[in-house]
């Protein structure tokens, strides 16, 4: 039985069983809902078994799905860290980059990307560019050779490490009246409509910190699910923010967003290159994350002013 299974529908079923999902699964692997479709039905008719079943309107994996979901991450896995291995026996800097990154991380990404592809060109890059929460479902499935997010999960076993500040700044329309004030102190900062991430967001948990230091609670006017909305919503003069300066180059470039100048602010923070405790990272993988640490100081104070 095992000679009509392929490595493209194993390769397959893993993605729709970690996405939960035909449509995103296709998005990531750049195929079509129906062609995935077709592969995984093929699977599951070869092996005997259902591997998916839908329940309303949710993807669920039924125990078979189970076993072979843990057995096709442990392949997967086992191939992504051969083909690293073979790379390196050859002492070059090539092949696959994984990397995975939270949204707010994907305004200067494709930079440092850019930047090292320069060096290396025969690096094969693929970025994968998703909220907090599934950046660390992919950190703890092992899909990437490391990930990039501000604010790291705590009680881990995990390699971090810091290469760029992530200075995270209050912001509002132009001609909002805060803008023409200095030394905001925070409660009067608090008392606006507040725009902010979902709870779970790195930049929301980080809000939510610096409220209760001060004894202050925070009540959100409205709750959006990326920093893309919130510079909209800001954009629309529906209240103010916080948000992380490496996202607002061009909206403060362009003077459609202002900078408050809130007592004790920015936060500082960093961004973290993260990876599982005991991995070893391929030579590709740990010249990045060398890279990273050498050049995290150029793209904000170059580029964002």
């Amino acid at each position: 039985m095992i000679h009509h299974w392929t490595l493209q529908q194993i390769r397959l079923f893993e993605a729709v069983a970690r996405h939960r999902s035909y449509t995103r699964a296709a998005e990531e692997l750049h195929l079509t809902q129906p062609a995935v479709y077709i592969q995984v039905k093929r699977l599951e008719e070869s092996m005997g078994l259902p591997l998916i079943e839908r329940v309303g309107k949710k993807l669920l994996l039924t125990r078979a799905g189970d076993e072979v979901y843990e057995a096709a991450v442990a392949v997967m896995t086992r191939l992504t860290a051969l083909s690293g291995t073979l790379v390196d026996m050859k002492g070059k800097v090539a092949g696959p980059l994984k990397v995975a990154v939270v949204t707010s991380a994907k305004f200067f990404m494709p930079h440092f990307l850019g930047r090292f592809l320069r060096e290396y060109p025969q690096v094969q890059p693929q970025l994968t560019v998703t909220n907090r929460a599934r950046v660390v479902e992919r950190l703890l499935g092992n899909h990437d050779d490391f990930v990039i997010m501000g604010q790291v999960p705590e009680h881990l076993d995990l390699v971090v490490q810091p290469f760029m500040e992530n200075p995270l700044v209050m912001a509002a329309h132009p001609e909002h009246p805060l803008t023409r004030e200095r030394s905001i102190q925070l409660d009067r900062f608090a008392s606006e409509r507040l725009l902010l991430r979902e709870p779970g967001s790195g930049t929301r948990s980080a809000t939510e910190r610096l409220f209760a230091e001060h004894g202050l609670s925070l009540q959100p006017y409205m709750e959006l699910g990326s920093g893309e909305a919130i510079k909209q919503a800001i954009m629309a003069n529906l209240g103010v923010s916080v948000l992380s300066l490496s996202s607002l180059k061009l909206e403060l470039e362009t003077k459609r967003i202002s900078l408050l100048q809130v007592e004790g602010l920015p936060l500082r923070r960093m961004w973290h290159a993260v990876y599982l405790g005991g991995k070893r990272l391929g030579l590709t993988a740990s010249v990045f994350m060398d890279f990273l640490v050498r050049e995290g100081t150029r793209p904000l104070a170059a580029e964002v002013s």
